[in-house]
């Protein structure tokens, strides 16, 4: 019914009671079938409500996947295999911008690093504005996939951010990482802006590695 387009986006389910008369299924298996289809994505459930159609997205499928990715976080390891996927995708955005940014792509970059640097010392503050800066250049390139997964490696990794060392210092350190991002894409030197990258995250893969209790 949804994926021949029978029911559009918006759209309510029909009651349960006449799905169970459409399909010749008991209530059970009508709810069985409401749950599965709410968890990929395809509906929106709200208690005393009926369903609502969903079209789905990339943030939809990438947050999916999410809910499994969690389960392999659990060790040091698990969450190397993660940043190690960030640290590859990234240091390839910085070398993308700095050959492909339009002006007013590196005016929304300067405008996040403003913004970065006027919350050292508020480490709530400055995670967001260290989470945003990064964010841009997910979304320079135009693909709608890298700004869902640049969401997920926020939301996966920000129990690590929470629990590091913090203070000026560290937010000083971050801040100048980024810094030398925009310096080298600004300079339009791709191989220059991938290594400033790399350094970043390769830091600050350090302090997300102190979260654990040991390095075994």
């Amino acid at each position: 019914m949804i994926e021949t387009g029978g029911l559009q986006e918006g759209e309510r389910l029909p009651a349960e009671r006449d799905l169970m008369q459409r399909y010749g299924v008991s209530r059970a298996a009508v709810r069985e079938a409401i749950v599965s289809l709410a968890n990929r994505g395809l509906i929106e459930t709200r208690l005393g409500h009926r369903p609502i159609v969903r079209k789905p997205d990339y943030e939809i499928a990438v947050d999916k996947v999410g809910n499994l990715v969690g389960h392999l976080m659990v060790d040091r390891k698990g969450v190397w295999n993660l940043f190690e996927t960030r640290i590859f995708m990234e240091v390839g955005l910085a070398r993308w911008a700095a050959k492909h940014a339009r002006r007013d792509d590196l005016e929304e970059l300067r405008a996040a690093l403003d913004g970065n640097r006027e919350a050292i010392g508020n480490s709530v503050l400055f995670d967001e504005t260290d989470a945003a800066f990064h964010a841009v250049l997910y979304q320079i390139p135009g693909n709608p996939i890298y700004p869902a997964i640049h969401k997920a490696y926020v939301e996966w990794l920000t129990q690590h951010w929470r629990s590091m060392k913090r203070g000026a210092g560290i937010d000083q350190m971050n801040y100048a990482g980024h810094e030398a991002i925009l310096e080298a894409i600004l300079a339009r030197d791709p191989d220059n802006a991938e290594e400033a990258m790399r350094r970043h995250l390769v830091a600050a893969w350090e302090f997300v590695r102190s979260t654990f209790p040991s390095d075994n």
